[in-house]
């Protein structure tokens, strides 16, 4: 009897064993986790996206559309795709007026130009581009405000006539522009 009851709790007190191990395994993992969040999240200025989120707030302008073509929805496609990408990919709030970061912006240029000619000297593609000149004040940061020039394009066959492609055309460059812009003003890597 004293045997068997030596046994029993000699299992007993392997089960416990195990069960503290457990437990502090876990302990650590748990500490390990808020060590590693902690470290990171410490400087409160950057999230894991990159973005920038010393500032809570921005206002975004109207792009005005000064090119010599004028396409007359551009000004708020670039507009309102630029609201969007601020809010979709980042924690910063866009405001109608005095927001932390303040954006305006110019579209100076609108055209098409050939690029490559084909055997008998005609185009063979043609280049959309779109160049925009865009202001960002840092109302938290003066050395923080810049101002810059972002060109992009896109080619299309010259058999096309630019009135069938213009749109899609025109939403991929906005994409990348807005891509440029938001880079620029919200992420500091």
């Amino acid at each position: 009897m004293n045997g068997e009851w030596r046994k029993v709790k000699s299992e007993k007190s392997k089960e416990k064993n195990e069960k503290l191990k457990v437990k502090n395994y876990l302990r650590l993992a748990f500490c390990l986790i808020l060590g590693v969040y902690c470290s990171l999240t410490s400087c409160g200025i950057y999230s894991f996206t990159g973005v920038n989120t010393s500032v809570k707030s921005a206002t975004v302008h109207l792009i005005v559309n000064q090119a010599s073509i004028i396409n007359p929805s551009l000004s708020g496609t670039l507009t309102e795709k630029l609201k969007d990408k601020i809010i979709t990919g980042s924690p910063v709030s866009v405001i109608e007026k005095e927001g932390e970061l303040d954006l305006s912006g110019t579209i100076t240029n609108y055209s098409v130009s050939p690029v490559a000619a084909s055997a008998n000297e005609t185009a063979a593609l043609n280049r959309l581009s779109i160049t925009i000149e865009i202001q960002c004040t840092n109302t938290k940061d003066d050395k923080l405000s810049w101002s810059e020039t972002f060109t992009r394009f896109a080619d299309f066959e010259s058999s096309q006539d630019l009135s069938s492609v213009e749109s899609k055309l025109v939403d991929e460059i906005a994409d990348q522009l807005v891509d440029d812009i938001f880079n620029k003003a919200l992420v500091n890597w």
